[in-house]
C-alpha cells in the first residue's frame, strides 16, 4: 500500500539483501528524465520508441509520466501513460509502456509506478478505466496486471506486435467507472420493474 498516494516524491523502497540498492524513490518525470527513460526502455523491452514520442507524452500529459530513481538519481524504472482522445468513448487512460531494470525488480516498483499513473488518470483527467496491451506470452507481466493490480482481459488482438505475437487487451475499471456502471445497472433494474408494473404484470409473468 502507498503510505502517501498524493505525494509521489515521498514513495521510497528499501531493498532487503541487495547491498548496492539503498533506496528508490518514485516521482513525476521531467524533460531531463526522458533520455534515461528511453535508455531503460531499450534495455528492457523489444518495443522501443523515438525520443519525440516521449516528448509528445511529456507535453500532452505531463502528470502521467513517473520514474523510479535510485539514491544516485539514476532512472531504474518508469511508466509512460496517456489519456485516449477518442471523443466517442468514455474518458480512459492507457499505459503505453512500463519497465523496471532487472537489477531493481522484485521491489514492488512496477506496482507503485502503475498505481501512481492510475491515481493521476482518475484524479486529474477523470478517467473511468485504464487499458493496456501485453504480450500473450509475457506471463510475469500478465500475473502482475491480473493478480496484483486487478486488470481483466477485455479482448485478444491477433498479431498485434511486429513479430506476430498476439496481445491481450487488459482493462482496470477505476472508481468513477465502477460508480457509473453501478448507476446504469440500478437504472436498468428500475426501468425493468417499472415496465412490468404499467400493465399490472411483472416481467416474469410477461414471459
Amino acid at each position: 500500500q502507498l503510505a502517501c498516494p498524493l505525494d509521489l516524491g515521498c514513495h521510497s523502497v528499501r531493498s532487503k539483501g541487495v547491498p548496492h540498492v539503498k533506496m528508490v524513490n518514485i516521482s513525476r518525470a521531467t524533460i531531463d528524465d526522458l533520455l534515461a527513460m528511453q535508455h531503460c526502455n531499450i534495455t528492457c523491452l523489444p518495443e522501443n520508441y523515438q525520443l519525440k514520442y516521449y516528448m509528445y507524452h511529456a507535453l500532452s500529459w505531463p502528470q502521467l509520466l513517473n520514474v523510479a530513481k535510485d539514491y544516485n538519481g539514476k532512472v531504474v524504472g518508469y511508466v509512460l501513460s496517456k489519456m485516449e482522445e477518442d471523443a466517442q468513448e468514455e474518458p480512459h487512460g492507457h499505459i503505453t509502456s512500463l519497465s523496471v531494470l532487472r537489477s531493481h525488480r522484485k521491489l514492488g516498483l512496477a506496482t507503485r509506478l502503475m498505481r501512481s499513473a492510475e491515481h493521476d488518470m482518475e484524479d486529474i483527467y477523470g478517467a473511468e478505466y485504464v487499458s493496456l496491451h501485453v504480450r500473450a506470452g509475457n506471463y510475469a507481466a500478465i500475473h502482475l496486471y491480473r493478480e496484483t493490480l486487478g486488470f481483466k482481459v477485455h479482448d485478444v488482438e491477433s498479431k498485434y506486435y511486429a513479430d506476430g505475437e498476439d496481445a491481450l487487451d487488459m482493462r482496470l475499471m477505476l472508481t468513477k467507472g465502477k460508480e457509473k456502471a453501478a448507476k446504469a445497472k440500478a437504472k436498468a433494474v428500475t426501468a425493468a420493474a417499472g415496465g412490468g408494473a404499467k400493465d399490472g404484470t411483472t416481467p416474469k409473468e410477461k414471459s
